[in-house]
């Protein structure tokens, strides 16, 4: 019987991100095979979590040409990539965890390619007036990277409901990153 290797990294996902320190076993068990049949998939959890990865980046990418950032506003463009990223933020705040994947230059050129749109969609947002220009376009993807983790972790915990992730994170970046009319008596 052949194993649906897609159907065992969903399977993994769905796990790792309600349960991050889950065994191998406990992955094998969720995927519905033995612990043999993922070790010829998967040599060990570092395998595992670099297919995990590299799932989340395509996620990622399929998500940022849906959102059509480079259409309308530049806040539009933020609200609807957080709607097209939430069914992946979960694993999104699992990988967020995962040092293994950001230490030393080992660094995916995924997550390059991802930083660099959303960078462009925020710093298009300030040439065009629309967003405060005293933060960074970097600063501002990690900001949505932060919040998206965040919120995935608190309605996993149940301290969130899903229907509110999608208002909460855009409103809450949107809240610090929209640039305000300066009243006379404010400059300094």
């Amino acid at each position: 019987m052949a194993v649906d290797r897609d159907h065992v990294l969903r399977s993994a996902a769905a796990l790792l991100t309600h349960k991050s320190t889950a065994t191998m076993d406990e992955v094998a068990k969720a995927a519905g095979i033995s612990r043999a049949t993922l070790h010829r998939q998967f040599a060990g959890r570092d395998a595992l979590v670099r297919a995990l990865e590299a799932l989340g980046i395509a996620e990622c990418e399929t998500a940022l040409d849906t959102a059509r950032l480079d259409e309308g506003p530049a806040a539009d463009a933020v609200r609807r990539l957080v709607r097209e990223i939430e069914p992946a933020a979960g694993l999104l705040a699992f990988l967020y965890t995962e040092n293994q994947l950001f230490e030393g230059g080992e660094q995916h050129q995924g997550w390059t390619r991802i930083d660099e749109r959303i960078s462009a969609l925020f710093r298009r947002g300030q040439l065009d007036g629309e967003f405060r220009i005293d933060l960074t376009p970097a600063w501002l993807s990690e900001a949505l990277f932060g919040l998206l983790a965040s919120g995935a972790w608190m309605i996993q915990c149940g301290r969130g409901a899903p229907k509110d992730f999608q208002h909460m994170i855009a409103e809450l970046l949107l809240g610090g990153v929209l640039r305000h009319s300066v009243q006379p008596n404010e400059e300094s």
